[in-house]
């Protein structure tokens, strides 16, 4: 079997056993379970707020549990071992299960989901959403949707800080479904902070300062004008007359070479003539 086939078996088969688990031991107040496959068996570690409902007298609740769930699920040598959930009130599944009893047993929706806002709100929760939808108050099918504190919607931030569950419930009138979702304290500030500690990029303000723009008089346009033209004009004419006037460069050179040789020539002979005349 591929790796593919072998993960949708193992997810399928988590839906089901979490769904067995509800409706089993609901009553103990199951908030969730997790499943950890060992190669001396599975492990499969229930989460409630009564444990003594599920161990039962004698550990008879528990290993009852334990056969239906090797035969209807064929875990190898499934354990199971309980914990108690001591916020049984940040717990969206705990929660889900008793509005439902609380709808089963006759009470108005309405007032079964503000009781359940207040008592999120009341253990600690940052803030809470309940949807309810279906057949409400007669035939047509209703949706309300009532929300109390903070409650991220979207994003990593909401996937990180925010739990949901969802539970049906059959009425007299139809069916009915109940949504929560649940943001809690201690996840909304560790969340909060680790983003405020992540570094940002700091941003440079800069001040760009404009000119004053008068109005240009047209005279003074003019008269400046008039100025560089002829300062252009006297410029040129004094290359030209230099160019005139002047000697070419390679001539000029070559007559300054004989001169220089002319007076090395002059000085040298007179040199030579100033120990002839001492002699004499």
């Amino acid at each position: 079997m591929s790796s593919t086939k072998t993960a949708i078996r193992d997810n399928y088969n988590s839906l089901q056993l979490m769904s067995y688990l509800r409706e089993e031991i609901g009553d103990a107040g199951f908030s969730g379970a997790d499943v950890e496959a060992r190669p001396t068996g599975t492990t499969i570690t229930v989460h409630v707020t009564r444990p003594g409902l599920v161990i039962g007298r004698k550990g008879e609740g528990i290993r009852r549990l334990t056969d239906d769930i090797a035969t209807k699920f064929g875990y190898k040598e499934p354990r199971i071992s309980v914990k108690e959930n001591t916020k049984p009130e940040l717990s969206p599944t705990v929660m889900c299960n008793r509005v439902a009893s609380h709808i089963k047993r006759g009470t108005a929706f309405r007032r079964a989901v503000m009781w359940t806002m207040r008592q999120v709100m009341a253990g600690g929760a940052k803030g809470v959403q309940i949807t309810a939808s279906g057949k409400l108050r007669g035939d047509r099918s209703a949706f309300e949707k009532r929300t109390i504190g903070v409650l991220p919607r979207a994003g990593a931030f909401a996937d990180a800080v925010v739990e949901e569950d969802i539970v049906h419930v059959e009425t007299p009138m139809g069916l009915i479904g109940i949504r929560i979702r649940i943001a809690k304290e201690e996840e909304y500030r560790a969340r909060e902070s680790f983003e405020m500690r992540a570094p940002r990029a700091k941003r440079q303000r800069v001040r760009i300062e404009r000119a004053e723009e008068r109005p240009v008089d047209p005279k003074e346009a003019r008269s400046a004008g008039s100025e560089g033209a002829e300062k252009a004009g006297a410029g040129k004419a004094g290359a030209e007359a230099g160019k005139a006037g002047g000697p070419e460069p390679g001539k000029a050179d070559s007559a300054a070479a004989d001169a220089v040789e002319e007076t090395d020539e002059g000085v040298l002979a007179g040199d030579a003539a100033r120990p002839a005349e001492g002699s004499a």
